[in-house]
């Protein structure tokens, strides 16, 4: 006699998002200005499925949202029409980077197309900018900056931003056509909501850079020739009194040089000899009482902010500032394919 037991299965599934279909961007006939958005003629591919990432996994946008993205030989372009009450928009003329509070964009740009690394670069309705770099796994490194420049307004049914990336800012791959990933967001701070598209959900998280969907210029760019040299020279006369010798003269003579060299547009080599690190902004006071641990200030020096991000780990191996006033050194970051390099 034989017993057949059946046992009900029980089988669930998770839809997925479908993958969206690539962008791929338009060559911008002219550069646009901030008033084709405020006037209603705006260039460039139109992108408005956005979906929320807080405080609804996927749900629509609250307020209609609309990217518009083109380039040419020397810029990439995002301009924005978001609609919203203006009496309701969060925004402030600020520092730079201090934006965490406000209403804002962003666009995130993975240009190895590894899904572990992307620039990012955040604008305000007043135009005030924050840019970094997010890690999948590392999370965000705000220390890093470039040059880019933005535009924004607003108007009676909400704001408008443009937002031009020159590619000299970027480092990317030397290929005759570029595919990167990318992220389009918009925050409304009142709401707490943070909509993106693609549709970017929690459920997958850590990983966020991986779930960036694909951007396509079908054009051969390049950065061109990114070489900087910065000399300085310092000379300095002093007359002071010493009580026992009388009045004394010092002089003192410095100078030295930085340079940086993009090599193949995904390299990076930092050069400098004797550097002057006197513009950097001083450090924000921190409370050392009772501080049984060496305390930590976020690296603000030119030479050693070049991908930064590459020599973080979990347990700190290399902390900058040790190096307190560096005579001479050499740095070269960059990509290859899947692995990044830093040295």
């Amino acid at each position: 006699m034989r017993l057949l037991l059946l046992l009900p299965v029980l089988s669930l599934s998770v839809l997925a998002q479908p993958a969206p279909e690539p962008l791929k961007l338009p060559r911008a006939a002219r550069p646009p200005v901030l008033e084709d958005f405020v006037s209603g003629r705006p260039a460039g591919l139109a992108v408005s499925d956005f979906r929320q990432y807080t405080p609804g996994d996927g749900v629509a946008v609250s307020q209609a949202t609309t990217a518009y993205l083109s380039y040419d030989d020397k810029n990439l372009y995002v301009g924005w029409i978001c609609k919203d009450d203006p009496r309701k928009i969060r925004a402030r003329v600020a520092r730079r980077k201090d934006l965490e509070s406000d209403d804002r964009v962003t666009i995130n740009i993975d240009t190895f197309h590894d899904h572990k690394r992307a620039y990012w670069f955040d604008v305000n309705p007043y135009a005030i900018q924050y840019d970094g770099i997010t890690t999948d796994g590392q999370g965000d490194d705000a220390s890093w900056e470039t040059l880019w420049y933005t535009d924004a307004r607003i108007t009676d049914d909400g704001y408008v931003v443009l937002q031009t990336i020159p590619f000299r800012s970027l480092r990317f791959p030397d290929t005759p056509s570029q595919s990167w990933g990318v992220m389009l967001g918009r925050f409304i701070t009142r709401n707490n909501e943070f909509a993106m598209w693609p549709a970017v959900t929690r459920r997958r998280a850590p990983q966020f850079v991986g779930q960036f969907g694909n951007m396509e210029i079908g054009e051969d760019i390049s950065p061109g020739r990114n070489i900087q040299v910065i000399p300085y020279g310092l000379f300095s006369n002093n007359r002071y009194l010493d009580t026992a010798k009388g009045f004394q003269v010092h002089n003192e003579a410095r100078g030295g040089v930085d340079a940086k060299m993009v090599l193949r547009d995904a390299f990076a080599l930092d050069l400098t000899l004797n550097p002057d690190f006197s513009q950097v902004e001083s450090d924000e006071p921190q409370v050392t009482v009772n501080q049984r641990y060496e305390v930590y200030f976020p690296e603000k020096r030119p030479f050693f902010m070049e991908k930064a991000s590459l020599f973080s780990t979990p347990e700190n191996l290399f902390f900058s500032r040790r190096i307190v006033d560096p005579q001479f050194g050499a740095r070269l970051t960059g990509t290859v394919g899947r692995w990044s390099l830093g040295m």
